[in-house]
């Protein structure tokens, strides 16, 4: 993966400067970007060789074949050949270069975490912030201890705006990464069970998220979701790490004096509508990207927004030419088989809250007199010892959104294949992939579907077999 600026973003000698480390190879290489995978390496960026799963110093001479101007390395041997940075770690190397990144940019900082959401709401800041200035973000979910020091070393000096999603699986991860980006502003999208094979409870995942809060600079926002169990447990997090302004968001009365979602009025042909309040003044305009849960994140999005800088009819502007993105609720009409179809791509990731979310988004989705609603979900990785009861529980979103077909994939899902049973249950595979024949089989002219999974469930790859087999429509 990389990070590019078109603009130079690094010289040797600053780079040597960020790091304490040694030039070899010569000092008057100039680089315009951050890589540490050469499949994805663009000429002019300079190659991370980190120890990770595989040694990334067995890979600079493919690096520098594929257009890398520079190195930045540990092992001399490795990088001889060539204009390198030498350090002892290079993920230490790489998070100074973040840091000094961060000193040198006076822009606003923002950090974004949650149980769900949190790309979604990183690519919609990017749209909303466009309009008042240059806006950095990651083009991935770069959000680990790897992805977030190399999007903050590749922040630009003259960036307006730099935009931080920030992820975990495990307590104490969040708080040496927000500390490391210092926003001034920190977004917690929701708090969800996820990642429940690592904490004994929800409780621990809120604490875990919570962990963005020690990270705020002084006089930081807090834009924390109103409508959570744990709003109140947030706000004491907050006042507990010295942050005094909180902007909530959400549908509950708790929002009124932030950002506050009024209405939400969807349309499976084109874009929802949104009337919210900020801060007590009413805005109306259009969202392309559905579900209610999308909607509080655009609220979230313009409370963050708002404390950055920006004003709200630029913010409101910017959302309005967002469009969801590949795996986090992108929507294609296809017709397959002379049957036309309304797909939700939402194959990125799963857990009980975003599932039952994607869920609502199917059973709100319009569709012809004859079509019918159908889910292909894939199983639920990380949920601990209470998994089957999790997957049983779908029952419940699924009858709500009236879905007249389910398709499950993986082991984890078969307690809810039970508990379906053989009424709106239409095939069960081990393998997602395996799927693809029936469901192209049951297709039929107005049918709306929903993919949702984990990524180790492997619903994406079906996603894409599905599509190989179709057309765009009308």
């Amino acid at each position: 993966m990389s990070v590019l600026s078109t603009t130079p973003l690094w010289t040797a000698l600053e780079a040597r400067a960020a790091t304490c480390g040694q030039l070899a190879g010569g000092d008057e290489w100039v680089v315009s970007g951050l890589s540490i995978d050469t499949r994805t390496l663009r000429s002019g960026e300079m190659f991370v060789a980190l120890k990770d799963a595989r040694d990334g110093h067995d890979f600079i001479q493919a690096a520098r074949e594929a257009g890398a101007t520079a190195a930045l390395a540990s092992d001399a041997t490795a990088a001889a050949n060539g204009p390198a940075l030498m350090v002892e770690d290079t993920l230490t190397g790489l998070s100074a270069l973040a840091a000094a990144a961060r000193d040198r940019n006076f822009g606003k900082l923002i950090a974004v975490t949650g149980s769900a959401g949190k790309t979604s709401t990183k690519e919609m800041l990017r749209a909303a912030l466009a309009p008042s200035g240059k806006v950095h973000a990651a083009q991935k979910s770069f959000n680990n201890h790897i992805g977030v020091p190399l999007t903050l070393a590749a922040l630009p000096a003259n960036a307006r705006f730099g935009v931080f999603e920030i992820g975990m699986n495990h307590a104490g991860e969040i708080t040496p990464l927000v500390g490391l980006v210092r926003p001034h502003v920190a977004i917690i999208t929701t708090i969800a069970a996820a990642h429940l094979e690592f904490f004994d409870s929800v409780d621990g995942i809120a604490a875990a998220k919570a962990e963005i809060l020690t990270g705020l600079r002084p006089g930081g926002v807090a834009v924390l979701p109103a409508d959570s169990d744990y709003y109140d447990f947030l706000c004491d997090e907050a006042g507990r790490n010295g942050v005094t302004t909180i902007i909530p968001f959400g549908e509950s009365a708790r929002a009124q004096w932030g950002v506050r979602l009024l209405d939400y009025d969807p349309d499976g042909a084109g874009p929802a509508k949104l009337t919210v309040s900020v801060e007590g003044e009413k805005k109306i305009f259009t969202l392309d990207s559905p579900g209610r849960h999308q909607a509080s994140n655009a609220c979230a999005v313009i409370a963050a927004a708002l404390a950055s800088g920006a004003t709200v009819d630029s913010v409101i502007a910017g959302l309005e030419r967002f469009a969801a993105g590949s795996g986090r609720g992108a929507t294609h009409v296809m017709t397959i088989r002379g049957a036309t179809v309304h797909i939700i791509d939402e194959s990125y990731n799963a857990n009980p809250a975003s599932m039952a979310a994607a869920l609502k988004v199917l059973g709100t989705t319009r569709q012809g007199t004859e079509g019918r609603r159908i889910a292909v979900l894939g199983e639920m990785r990380e949920l601990g010892k209470d998994s089957d009861v999790f997957h049983r529980q779908l029952t419940t979103p699924i009858a709500e959104a009236g879905v007249d077909m389910v398709y499950t994939a993986g082991p984890g899902m078969v307690p809810l294949r039970d508990a379906l049973g053989s009424g709106v249950h239409r095939a069960h595979a081990e393998q997602a992939l395996d799927l693809i024949e029936p469901l192209l089989a049951d297709l039929q002219d107005g049918d709306i579907v929903l993919f949702k999974g984990s990524n180790a469930s492997r619903v994406g790859p079906l996603l894409d077999a599905f599509l190989s087999n179709a057309t765009m429509g009308e």
